[in-house]
């Protein structure tokens, strides 16, 4: 602190030069930065700093968010994709073991020829549906197959009734395939009685 006597040296109360009381020196602070507004401007540099980290953290989270987003969607279009693919070959297995079968009962004959057209024509107009085997005993036919679900299944009986071959179609078992695991598929057995078989007409 710098002491400044502003007053200079008093003169004495009665003329004298020397003799009388001096003035106390008045103090006067030196300029220069108070530690208040030094503390001030940095609080205000940290809360601008930190405004900025965090504008920037938001500016981050919502391109991330935006990325994510969109990735998500291409996922699950890449997903149906996928799964339309795998649904069409699996179909196109199935039609070619429903076409195999069915040649293979035609050359053995495991019963009747009417019969085998009848149910050659049948399977052949049920859709998502073929079969695996069939089984004659005279009274009364069987068929194991697969259908992609079970609608098929009963389509499949419908359509064995419509043909007037048989008494009745019932259907002995249902259950889904746990062989199969990218398409749901069913495995199924029909029993059927044996009625009035319809000739073919050519």
């Amino acid at each position: 602190m710098i002491r400044i006597n502003l007053l200079g040296t008093p003169k004495s109360r009665r003329g004298g030069s020397s003799g009388g009381r001096r003035a106390a020196p008045v103090s006067v602070p030196s300029e220069g930065p108070s530690t208040l507004m030094l503390a001030l401007i940095f609080v205000a540099l940290g809360a601008g700093v930190m405004i900025f980290w965090y504008l920037s953290l938001q500016k981050t989270n919502t391109a991330l968010t935006q990325k994510l987003q969109t990735a998500i969607a291409e996922n699950q279009r890449l997903s149906i994709v996928k799964t339309k693919y795998l649904e069409s070959l699996k179909k196109k297995e199935l039609f070619e073991r429903r076409v195999h079968v069915i040649d293979q009962l035609k050359e053995a004959q495991s019963g009747p020829v009417d019969m085998l057209n009848v149910v050659a024509d049948t399977v052949n107009k049920t859709d998502a549906v073929w079969l695996e085997s069939m089984t004659n005993d005279g009274k009364s036919v069987d068929f194991v197959g697969t259908a992609l679900n079970p609608d098929a299944v009963a389509d499949l009986m419908a359509n064995l009734r419509k043909t007037g071959a048989f008494k009745t179609v019932e259907i002995k078992e249902t259950a889904q395939d746990p062989a199969s695991k990218e398409i749901m598929t069913f495995k199924f057995e029909l029993v059927c009685e044996i009625g009035k078989i319809p000739k073919k007409t050519t």
